[in-house]
């Protein structure tokens, strides 16, 4: 049986601030006070597992010895298929411009674009999906830490040029099944409902939560 979360205070293991915000406002209900790995300084850690079940725990175990505190991580990306996996758990990588900033995520859609189209592919309608894995962590003392992880996940379709600026990432090349526009075009509120990060929390919720 999973552990139940009863502590009143929880370190969100990102220094990413879209992710931040919506871990924050899933969170919004429970009544925690709610701080972000970036606002206490916590170091990122070298996100080197293979899977993002791996760099999840990874990253909420690092904050979790760091902050003193139980530390809720987050680890996500975009796999498409006909890129056998590509970004896949290399997903902010993959937005590292060599010629600009990291974390350009324009540079990074682009580059699916070309990736795609080298394959002899049409980049426009190919499958894809967004996995995210979401980890609880307790420091625990002495014991060692104790580690809850469930994954959620939400399928869809690329679409090119990117459109919208609600989300992030690769949210704006990104159609889920069953809507007409991206993620990037949603209000935050539609996305809650039926997002990886979604889906993967409410499996949180059931756990350790409720």
């Amino acid at each position: 049986m999973a552990r139940k979360f009863s502590e009143k205070k929880l370190v969100i293991a990102s220094h990413n601030p879209g992710k931040v915000k919506e871990i924050n406002d899933l969170l919004s209900p429970f009544g925690i006070d709610v701080v972000s790995a970036g606002e206490l300084g916590l170091p990122e850690p070298i996100e080197d597992g293979d899977t993002f079940s791996a760099n999840a725990e990874l990253k909420a175990r690092a904050a979790a010895k760091s902050a003193e505190l139980p530390a809720l991580a987050d680890d996500s990306g975009l796999v498409v298929p006909v890129l056998d996996g590509d970004p896949g758990i290399y997903s902010a990588r993959w937005a590292n411009n060599p010629n600009g900033e990291d974390k350009d995520f324009d540079y990074a859609m682009h580059k699916i674009w070309q990736e795609i189209e080298a394959k002899g592919q049409n980049p426009e309608g190919q499958p894809a999906f967004f996995t995210c894995a979401l980890s609880l962590c307790w420091p625990d003392g002495g014991n060692g830490p104790h580690i809850e992880t469930l994954e959620g996940m939400v399928q869809g379709n690329l679409t090119f040029p990117p459109r919208g600026d609600q989300g992030f990432g690769y949210d704006p090349i990104f159609i889920p099944f069953g809507e007409q526009i991206t993620f990037g075009e949603m209000e935050p509120t539609e996305k809650h409902f039926i997002s990886h990060r979604a889906e993967a929390f409410d499996k949180l919720v059931n756990a350790c939560f409720t």
